[in-house]
């Protein structure tokens, strides 16, 4: 029930008397808040506060108390209209009933009502006031609810960057406005999965369907489909303007009203993109067809057919101007002159149903231009133009008919004339027979049993018929527009979510009220009950949440008035049952409601009429007059007429009758022919409505909704003008002030901890302050300030205060910040003016100084001189003195006594005079007080009546609530069984959902299970046959053969044997590790078969006990004999540890976790391993570094320089690494070719053999014998003796890098730790073989021990349970042996590629030597030396090929020896914590990385030479393969350099096709890259620099003149010579461009988090807070969500700036040019600018002077940045002047005076943005001087003189999409082409340079 406001008792004084008024409705919000005030608030009542007192015209007028309050009276003072200061007493009955207090000057104008101190009805109707009028600002926050005021303006302030400025941002970040409403909607949608609605509501010209068009619009917008054919979003826009030509009109409170209600649900796909949309409307104004009211319009349809007439499509329509029709000049003001309808052909008031308004016309409004705009929409919905046609057929026919003239034929008949030309229009226009139609619209069928009469209707009957089937025409073809408008949007799918776009009606009140207002309001009372009851949830909501202590909170519930109108027997029941009487009339049923609904609070009837009734609705009570309610109610037409149309010639006349419409939401009832057929099968209007408001309120209830109240601001359509009375009345109807109440009913204020103490840190000490507790701070700071508990409470993020406290703690912090200024005042104008005195003091002592002297001289002079004079005087003046005064004497004493007679005389008549005054005024003031006083008591007693009078009243209707208590709770258990069965139901879908997530688990068991058995298949597929030994017994046979082919060579003879000896070590090792793999693989076999059958031991124990007794007592011996070699370790541990602590010097400390133990025997060595396998992806990376000469020897050069060992014969015949035989066209040496076919032909043989005797090492599963035992040990000691060589060849290589830096005591201390920790790995590997050999020799020993020991009886010895420990310790190593099963596997699978790729290698190589070797068998002839040439050649070229052998084998030793090497050095990291990976950086670069520069023997022409079937293996290594992290390594551009070199090829050959299919695949290539890697930045600055460089290269070698100012001679040489490629430069530049903007989109979407928090948010000044009182309350969403900003503001700046630097870092390191990095931070700079600056053009809280130097602080650090990187000289920062000088706005000092310096600083800024920030801007504190109106009014002003071509450019908010042009200047290239070489990284061997 609403609350009851102690009234304010009048007063009577020498002013006029005020008091409030007594409204319960007014009441309800009027002191919204002040009922909730204790008494702590009365010290606010002193002299000098600010308060509210209500004001007949205003409102509510601000006044300021006079004097302290006391005694129940406030003395206030105020200014009224003419601006002449009055003070008047205001009497009050308690202290509940003062004056609401006024809100400080620092909460005037916020965004959210909710967030004021003090929450009232003056304070938020002051507060939208001043925010609508000063700030232009239509758009504020209610808690969850926008406040939309229609400005009656056209605003830009809903364009596409307003859209992208709101995308992503929550509500309350920025300014209010309907897409922030919008983008929530949309939000909660994506993020909460549940559907959405957006309710608009408010009055008829409040700017409802405005609103509702902009938020489908930015849904369209983000939304926006996939598919470009659809286009979903576009029908949806362009179904506007169609349901406003045909649903809006034209009323006296708006031009453009929309007279029907609809309901839009946009469907969303799971992509969140619009798939379709469903529209449903509710009650049509039908009645608005046939009639208007003056100065109002029919629909806007009918005036867009007349406007657009005369055209030639339309003529067949015979249409005139809209004064032709009488349904559609109705609403002009005065009635015309009736004439002759032949004299009036053409003109608006022929046609009935256009003229009853009288206002055919709309200023600014083009019918014809809005029929055309009409058109086009039903084009684009699909709507054919022969639909089109008929449609305006029967509009046109509808227009026709209301010019139909029905006479009078008799006393109850009418009739129509035959020669009616209307008649004749209308039936040809809906293609019926006009006689059939002339003959019903005059008479009606009755049918009576068997017969079936015709009964003539009179006049008044037959223009009824006429209108009601005008009106029922029309509906249905408003419903068949809207049911193709839904087929049009109808999705092919099912969608997956909506939002729901609610655009309805408000609260109407008109001097007569009929069906439709009940009906509209309605309507507004269950929407507001859904509102009432969301509001107080989300309150609810919001506590629970915080966890603190809450009363219930007692909200106005409308539930009574919505069972007045649909219980039982409510309204809506009595309406349909008159409706159903035979004889039922609007007077009997209202005579029904006063017997019947009198029990209700809500209805009343008025004291002097019998014809209507009073609701009390939520908004106001509305008096209804029951005329026409039964009649529109039935809504009948004839059913005669009905037939007729239904035989129409025109498909859409039959279908708008034959077919019911789906989804059209209007219905009518047919009127029967007679009496016979049953009324009750049709329903009624208010049933059918009703029941569409029930489905609304369901679709409603489902969904989250958001409210949206549209406020008209006065009834003038005056733009930006604020009538306060027609505002209050609609804040109280659209329930914005209920929102208030709830929120004033609890804790409105609400501050997060850290908000709260940085705002009101002041008002502690610092010994209250608890860094690392921030609430304990807050609650000291409150416990000072507030003594009473219940004003605050503390939640679990914030704290909560009741209204009026916030504004209390401001009021504290300004004394204690006044306090502390006047104190540094008091200081420092103490010592300026002290400072002041001490100077003036000095210099006036100084001065007095020698002023005295000079004055003292002359004074004693003048004294002198005066002596004399005085002397002369004295005598003359005592002479002329006596002589003056004797006559003056003589003068003065005749005046006196002239003058004292005069005076005696005048006071005598004085006094008598007063007398009789004295007389007179008693008896008046007498007779005064005497009237006085019998009017005070007549007064009093008729007061007191009224008072007894209104206390009895409220007495009686407490009775009458008492005597209905049963009632009450029986709607209270109805209330609470309703919960109980909604409970049960939540409970059922919980059962469900928990049954889903049972199921949901079980399919993820099957699914881990699926994960086992595929695990298990990839371990069985690991177990393949290993051909590696294969492979290097191939590799070694062919090394053999080709060694035995030159054994006349000693030296190489050696080589040959050391390398047959070390082959047949490797395979006596890898066939030892083999048997070892296989004895391992059958073990782990066993234990997966011991885990399988672990249930099958339970049962078969005793068969199986000899077996496990047997394996126990092994692993017991063994694990004894760990034990003892334990102690052995630890003691050489404990030495190891002393020696390595003295090379360390004392600091390693060996941890117990590095000593050795029984179960990781073999940990050394698989980390070794481990780490040689991490470090095979290595080889080949090791030339790294720039550089433009390279050579692929480099790396067997350098690592062949240590090797003392090897003799070159002739080093001078290598010159580069290409190892390539260059043979002579002619060979003749057959004995050679035969000899090596031979040898191939063995190589095969043995490498079958080889083959074969794997496959049956592989096989064999038999366990190994003593014998091949022993020679696994004789292998083994074999393997020792290689790994001491290994060891000793290592030691040299340690010893030559130790040696190239003699004087580096790094490297030294390295050396030294490295043989520490080579000791000790040496030790461990012998402690693990000595383990291994012992526990294999005793295995056997063990088992016959205990056989003889035990016997068959060996159970006893698992007495101990040591059976199970020994079992779970075999389990542990049998898993780690798979384990290293595995490992070995993958190891030996990597190595057998590697031999593949090496045999297929040799197997070409051996294939082009046969094809050469064919060629030159076939060619004769030749002299001999020449055979001796060609004999010397292929011997040297044998001769390479083994040095080749040689120097790989060398090569791939060197390499293990660095892999084995660097193993060591990260253990030795681990162990000491240093890191010697430096040295080896730095000796790694110093031999193998730098590039070698070789001595060119020939001159190179800068090519690269390929085959054509090669190309797509070039492609795939320079463009697909390339990596950044390996181009990083190279020369920058070096792809594009290769790629150019290949194209010089095809030039130098002339090969048109090759070149352009090279071109063509380059071209490809770098899309499908750029495709594929969009969004990584490496790949795309990568190919944006390649790409460049190519194209520059192009322009370079091109040959044309303008671009080889800068080459060398050698360069002009190497131009093209038969190629122009100026259309693929300009292709590669058009790729150059796509590729620059999509680097410029990634670091867009990488900076764009960053810019808000780094620019506007970061507060680096300490002590110069931007925190402000904006943030009291918290921003209430539709639903509670606490999103934090993804980058903490204070890290912001700091982020920002190291991805600005990695960006430059970046295009620096890829060689882009300088000029394009230079654009590219311009870009980006561009974009934090706008970005920055359209957040604070939409954010009132940052704009303030404390921000303003922020934001300069914050920006003055990018300005920093770019002198850093010397990007300042080029402009960059230029593009940040628009931003800079917002934030100099702010800081700006805004007096009349600088007006002109304000404009010429903001040069950079458009008018409107300046205008927005003096606008926006708002004092922190209370310190700061507001902007005044007048100032702005200057600016503006001023700013007007700026060029017109500046004004037309200029919009509120900046562009982001805007993109600077871009240029790629010519960049010519230093290098030579002939010095580049091919990295060995890049496997180009198919590039031949030439």
């Amino acid at each position: 029930m609403p609350m009851v406001i102690p009234e304010v008792s009048d007063y009577t004084g020498p002013h006029n008397s005020r008091k409030l008024s007594l409204d319960p409705l007014a009441e309800r919000y009027k002191l919204i808040g002040t009922h909730f005030w204790p008494k702590f608030h009365l010290h606010h009542y002193v002299t000098g506060a600010r308060v509210w007192i209500p004001d007949a015209d205003q409102v509510w007028r601000c006044a300021e108390l006079a004097k302290d309050y006391k005694d129940n009276v406030v003395a206030v003072i105020y200014e009224d209209a003419q601006g002449i200061q009055q003070t008047e007493d205001l009497k009050v009955k308690s202290d509940e009933d003062l004056p609401p207090l006024r809100n400080p000057d620092i909460l005037i104008g916020e965004n959210d009502l909710t967030s004021l101190s003090y929450l009232h009805e003056p304070a938020v109707l002051y507060n939208l006031q001043v925010r609508f009028c000063n700030h232009n600002a239509i758009y504020t926050y209610c808690g969850i609810v926008l406040v939309a005021i229609n400005p009656y303006d056209e605003l830009p302030i809903y364009g596409q960057d307003t859209i992208t400025a709101y995308r992503g941002h929550n509500m309350g970040d920025l300014d209010p406005h309907i897409f922030a409403v919008a983008e929530e909607a949309f939000t909660q949608m994506e993020r909460e999965d549940k559907d959405q609605s957006i309710i608009v509501s408010g009055e008829s010209g409040a700017g409802k369907t405005v609103s509702a068009k902009y938020a489908m619009r930015y849904f369209a917008s983000v939304g926006g489909s996939a598919d470009s054919e659809t286009h979903v979003e576009k029908k949806i826009l362009a179904s506007n303007p169609i349901m406003e030509a045909i649903g809006n009109a034209k009323t006296t409170r708006n031009d453009n009203s929309s007279r029907f209600g609809k309901y839009i649900e946009l469907d969303f796909t799971r992509n969140y993109s619009i798939m379709g949309a469903n529209m449903r409307t509710y009650l049509l104004e039908k009645s608005r067809v046939v009639f208007q009211a003056p100065d109002e319009r029919n629909y806007h349809i009918f005036y867009q057919l007349c406007a657009v007439a005369s055209e030639e499509k339309l003529k067949h329509l015979r249409l005139g101007v809209p004064e032709r029709f009488h349904y559609l000049n109705q609403g002009l003001h005065a009635v015309p002159q009736v004439t002759p309808r032949k004299k009036r052909k053409g003109h608006q008031d022929n046609f009935h149903y256009l003229n009853q308004g009288f206002s055919p016309h709309i200023d600014g409004v083009d019918d014809g231009a809005n029929f055309h705009e009409t058109c086009q929409a039903f084009n684009l919905l699909g709507i054919n133009d022969n639909s089109q046609d008929q449609i305006y057929r029967v509009l046109a026919g509808i227009l026709h008919l209301g010019n139909v003239i029905i006479d009078e034929s008799g006393t109850d008949s009418s009739a129509i004339n035959k020669n009616d030309e209307s008649m004749q229009i209308a039936s040809d226009l809906f293609g019926v027979d006009v006689d059939d139609l002339r003959k019903w619209l005059c008479h009606r069928k009755i049918v009576s049993g068997r017969e079936v009469f015709t009964k003539p209707l009179t006049t008044s009957e037959a223009t009824f018929s006429r209108d009601a089937l005008a009106k029922h025409i029309y509906a249905k073809v408003f419903d068949w527009i809207v049911s193709q408008i839904n087929k049009c949007f109808a999705a092919k799918t099912q969608p997956f979510r909506f939002i729901g776009v609610l655009d309805i009606y408000g609260f109407e009140t008109f001097e007569i009220n009929s069906f439709e207002q009940f009906c509209i309001n309605y309507a507004n009372e269950k929407l507001q009950q859904q509102f009432n009851q969301h509001v107080f949830k989300l309150e609810q909501e919001e506590y629970v949440k915080e966890q603190i202590e809450w009363e219930f909170i007692n909200f106005y519930d409308n539930q009574p008035c919505i069972d007045l109108i649909e219980s039982k027997l409510g309204i809506l029941v009595l309406l349909d049952e008159e409706c159903r009487m035979p004889k039922g009339s609007d007077q009997s049923w209202v005579e029904k409601l006063y017997d019947k609904c009198k029990k209700w609070d809500h209805f009343s009837k008025p004291r002097l009429s019998n014809t209507s009734f009073i609701i009390a609705h939520f908004a106001d009570k509305v008096g209804y007059e029951c005329a026409g309610f039964l009649e529109k109610n039935r809504d009948t037409v004839s059913e005669d007429c009905v037939n007729i149309l239904k035989s129409s010639q025109y498909p859409l006349v039959r279908s708008l009758f034959t077919e019911k419409a789906k989804g059209a939401q209007t219905k009518v009832k047919v009127m029967p022919a007679g009496p016979a057929k049953s009324k009750d099968m049709k329903k009624s209007v208010g049933s059918q409505f009703r029941e569409s408001l029930s489905l609304l309120m369901a679709t409603l209830n489902s969904t989250t909704p958001h409210y949206v109240r549209c406020i008209k601001p006065n009834d003038d359509k005056m733009s930006f003008t604020f009538d306060p009375t027609r505002a209050i009345q609609q804040l109280r109807a659209c329930g914005v002030l209920e929102t208030v109440r709830i929120s004033a009913a609890g804790y409105p204020s609400r501050w997060t901890y850290n908000e709260f103490l940085c705002r009101y840190r002041v008002l502690c000490n610092s010994r209250d302050i608890q860094r690392n507790d921030v609430r304990v701070t807050c609650q000291k700071i409150i416990s000072n300030m507030i003594s009473d508990e219940d004003k605050f409470k503390f939640g679990r993020t914030k704290i909560f205060f009741r209204a009026g406290q916030v504004a209390y703690m401001e009021k504290l912090r300004a004394d204690r910040l006044c306090a502390c200024g006047v104190m540094i005042q008091k200081n420092v104008r103490m010592f300026i003016h002290r400072k002041r005195y001490r100077t003036v003091r000095n210099a006036a002592m100084t001065i007095q100084r020698y002023t005295r002297g000079l004055m003292s001289r002359r004074r004693v002079h003048h004294m002198r001189q005066t002596a004399a004079a005085i002397k002369i005087q004295a005598c003359m003046r005592g002479w002329l003195k006596r002589v003056r005064y004797q006559r003056l004497k003589y003068t003065i004493i005749r005046l006196q006594s002239c003058a004292r007679g005069n005076w005696a005389r005048q006071r005598f008549e004085h006094m008598r005079r007063v007398r009789a005054c004295i007389v007179i005024q008693k008896h008046v003031r007498k007779y005064l007080a005497v009237k006085h006083f019998r009017l005070a008591v007549k007064g009093f007693i008729t007061l007191q009546g009224m008072v007894r009078c209104f206390l009895a009243r409220r007495r009686l209707k407490k009775l009458k609530i008492e005597a209905k208590s049963i009632e009450h709770q029986k709607k209270l258990n109805k209330g609470l069984e309703n919960k109980i069965i909604s409970l049960q139901q939540k409970l059922t879908e919980m059962k469900h959902e928990n049954n889903n997530i049972k199921a949901y688990k079980e399919e993820i068991t099957a699914l881990k299970s699926q994960v086992v058995d595929m695990k298990a298949l990839e371990s069985q597929l690991k177990g393949t046959t290993n051909r590696v030994t294969e492979l290097e017994a191939l590799v070694t046979k062919l090394t053999v053969e080709v060694e035995h082919e030159r054994g006349e060579k000693m030296d190489i003879l050696t080589q040959k044997e050391q390398a047959e000896k070390e082959n047949r070590e490797l395979l006596e090792r890898l066939n030892a590790e083999n048997a070892k793999l296989t004895e391992e693989l059958k073990e782990a076999q066993k234990e997966e078969s011991l885990r399988q059958g672990e249930e099958l031991l339970r049962r078969k124990f005793e068969a199986e006990k000899q077996q496990i007794i047997m394996e126990s007592s092994e692993e017991k011996a063994a694990y004894q004999r760990l034990l003892g070699e334990y102690n052995r370790l630890e003691q050489k541990n404990d030495i190891l540890e002393e020696q390595l602590a003295k090379v360390k010097g004392g600091t390693h400390k060996r941890s117990a976790s590095n000593v050795s133990n029984s179960g990781a025997s073999d940990t050394p060595t698989e980390l070794v391993r481990d780490d040689i396998m991490d470090l095979s992806s290595m080889i080949g990376d090791d030339d790294i570094g720039y550089g433009s000469v390279r050579s692929r020897m480099s790396e067997n050069s350098d690592s062949s320089r240590n090797l003392e060992n090897i003799e070159w014969e002739s080093p001078q015949k290598i010159p580069n690494a290409d190892i390539k035989i260059h043979v002579p066209e002619r060979v003749e040496d057959i004995t050679l070719v035969l000899q090596l076919q031979n040898k191939v032909r063995e190589l095969e043989k043995e490498r079958r053999t080889m083959a074969k005797r794997v496959d049956q090492l592989e096989t064999s599963s038999s366990p190994l014998d003593d014998s091949q035992h022993a020679q696994e040990l004789i292998r083994l000691q074999e393997l020792e003796m290689e790994n001491a060589k290994i060891k000793d060849d290592l030691n040299r290589l340690r010893k030559s890098i130790a040696e190239s830096e003699p004087h580096n005591n790094q490297v030294q201390e390295f050396m030294k730790q490295f043989e520490a920790l080579q000791d000790e790995l040496e030790r461990r590997r012998e402690e693990c073989i000595q383990l291994r050999t012992v526990l294999a020799n005793r295995s056997s020993d063990i088992r016959s021990l205990t056989e003889n020991s035990y016997g068959k009886d060996v159970d006893i010895v698992n007495e101990d349970g040591e059976l199970a420990v020994a079992y779970q310790t075999q389990k542990q190593v049998n898993r780690q042996l798979e384990e290293e099963l595995k490992t070995e596997k993958m190891r030996h699978k990597e190595t057998e590629s590697e031999y593949k790729s090496e045999l297929d290698r040799l197997r070409r190589d051996n294939e082009r030597q046969q094809k050469l070797l064919s060629q030159n068998l076939s060619k004769g002839g030749g002299s001999h030396p020449e055979a001796l040439l060609q004999s010397e050649i292929m011997r040297l070229t044998s001769e390479n090929l083994n040095l080749q052998g040689q120097v790989d084998s060398l090569t791939e030793q060197l390499k293990k020896y660095k892999r084995t090497l660097k193993a060591y050095a990260r253990k030795l990291k681990e162990a000491s914590g240093t890191d010697p990976t430096d040295l080896l950086d730095v000796a790694n670069n110093e031999t193998d990385v730098m590039p070698v520069i070789r001595k060119k023997e020939r001159d190179y022409m800068g090519m690269f030479e390929y085959d054509r079937s090669d190309e797509m293996q070039i492609i795939r290594v320079l463009i697909y393969e390339l990596k950044p992290r390996v181009a990083v390594t190279f020369l920058p551009g070096l792809p594009a350099y290769i790629l150019f070199m290949c194209i010089r090829h095809t030039d130098h050959i002339n090969d048109d096709e090759k070149v352009r299919s090279l071109l063509n695949n380059i071209v490809n290539g770098v899309k499908r890259v750029i495709k594929k890697r969009h969004e990584d930045l490496d790949s795309t600055v990568l190919w944006l620099s390649n790409t460049l460089r190519l194209l520059h290269n192009l322009k370079q070698y091109s040959g044309d003149k303008a671009f080889q100012a800068e080459n060398t001679v050698k360069q002009n040489e190497q131009s093209l010579k038969n190629f122009d490629l100026s259309e693929y430069r300009q292709v590669l530049s058009d790729i150059a461009v796509w590729i620059y903007n999509g680097v410029i989109k990634l670091m867009e979407e990488k900076v764009q988090p960053l810019i808000v928090p780094s620019i506007l948010e970061h507060e680096a000044i300490a002590g110069l807070s931007g925190n402000k009182p904006g943030g009291m309350r918290g921003r209430a969403g539709s639903v509670a969500r606490e999103l934090e900003s993804p980058v903490e503001p204070q890290k912001a700046l700091d982020l920002l700036l190291k991805e600005m630097t990695q960006f430059y870092r970046t295009l620096a390191m890829f060689g882009t040019d300088p000029e394009l990095i230079t654009q590219v931070f311009r870009q980006i700079f561009y974009f934090i600018c706008a970005g920055s600056l359209n957040n604070l053009l939409l954010r009132k809280d940052m704009c303030h002077w404390s921000k303003g130097m922020q934001i300069r602080y914050n920006l003055s650090h990018l300005e920093q940045w770019t002198r850093d990187m010397r990007l300042h000289e080029s402009g960059v920062t230029e593009t940040l002047a628009p931003i800079i000088q917002a934030a100099q706005l702010l800081q700006a000092r805004k007096t009349d005076d600088d007006v002109h310096s304000i404009c010429d600083m903001c040069d950079k800024l458009s008018v409107s943005q300046i205008i927005k920030i003096l606008n926006l801007y708002t004092p922190a504190d209370d310190f700061e001087e507001r902007v005044p109106i007048s100032f702005i009014h200057k600016i503006q002003t001023k700013l007007q003189e700026r060029a017109e071509g500046e004004q037309a450019q200029a919009t509120l908010l900046m562009n982001t999409k805007f993109a600077f042009p871009v240029r790629f200047p010519f960049n010519p290239s230093s290098i030579h082409l002939e010095d580049i070489e091919l990295p060995d990284s890049l496997s180009l061997s198919m590039l031949k340079k030439v």
